[in-house]
């Protein structure tokens, strides 16, 4: 990789784990699944008028803006409401790389390697003491739904993940990602906004929409074109400049990103127990990307 896509790749991965924080910010002023709504509406208008349409069944847009939008992140943004840190969010999120194995040895009965369930077994144990760790009083440190909501919403990512590989294999493989964003960002708003008036009434809805602040409104447009435009546009690119190989370790660093920014921004603190959780999730995430060239180093130099 060339110096300046190296740079591309790491302002992607800031950007990513900056994400977190902003959400964190924005859920100040406006709702979480309103904010959801809006952050979608605004990446695919107007880009939706200068990126073409890409190539696949409508089912395929329909069913990842659905997963990603309405899941993924109505979830995320509604866990981070009622309790879930910034930074931990970060690295919960990632366990989707599991939820996309499993899935994927399903659906599309793809194989199963002792990295992968190596992996799993690191990150679960991970998770679990993150998931467990009692402040004073016996009481868990992070709200028990709100962990949970954070898992459901990585199930999503990894659903639409699915979703992605399903496209690609049906359609052929010149799935322009970046095209799939913008055009499937088109699909959550309506049934965001309508489950906002749902969950939070209507006057609560029109109050947020009338009374947004700067903050807001910044957070919105960071979400919609930095985080979704910019970082899907640079790591489409990417991706079709570099094997995946290559690409895809970067992600490991948007938790890293992720806690660094809670800290710096938002002044989150993390017991020892949590960071030794952090640090056993993102261990087991390397297994999975590293784990078989470990595995086969040993196996020869074991022969």
């Amino acid at each position: 990789m060339n110096f300046r896509d190296a740079i591309l790749g790491l302002a992607v991965v800031i950007v990513w784990g900056a994400t977190f924080t902003v959400i964190k910010l924005a859920l100040d002023g406006i709702s979480p699944i309103l904010l959801a709504a809006l952050r979608f509406g605004l990446a695919a208008i107007p880009a939706v008028a200068f990126v073409s349409r890409p190539n696949i069944a409508p089912r395929y847009l329909i069913t990842h803006g659905l997963t990603v939008g309405v899941g993924q992140f109505g979830c995320l943004f509604y866990a981070m409401t009622i309790g879930m840190p910034a930074g931990i969010a970060s690295v919960v999120l990632q366990s989707q790389a599991f939820f996309t194995i499993v899935l994927a040895a399903i659906f599309l009965h793809e194989s199963v390697s002792r990295s992968h369930l190596a992996g799993l077994g690191i990150a679960s144990l991970g998770l679990g003491i993150i998931a467990f760790t009692h402040g004073s009083g016996n009481t868990p440190l992070i709200p028990f739904p709100a962990f949970m909501l954070t898992l459901v919403s990585a199930a999503f990512w990894g659903v639409s993940n699915i979703i992605i590989r399903k496209a690609v294999a049906t359609e052929g493989k010149g799935l322009n990602m970046f095209s799939m964003v913008v055009w499937s960002s088109l699909i959550p708003p309506i049934p965001l906004f309508l489950l906002a008036l749902l969950i939070d009434t209507p006057e609560v809805v029109k109050q947020s929409i009338f009374s947004l602040n700067y903050q807001a409104i910044i957070a919105v447009a960071f979400l919609a074109f930095a985080a979704t435009l910019f970082g899907f546009g640079g790591w489409s690119r990417l991706l079709s400049r570099y094997p995946v190989g290559i690409v895809a370790p970067l992600s490991l660093l948007v938790p890293v990103a992720g806690l660094i920014t809670s800290m710096l921004v938002l002044g989150e603190k993390l017991t020892v127990s949590q960071w030794f959780g952090c640090f056993v999730v993102i261990s087991g995430l390397l297994v999975v990307s590293y784990g078989a060239r470990i595995f086969s180093r040993i196996a020869y130099r074991i022969g």
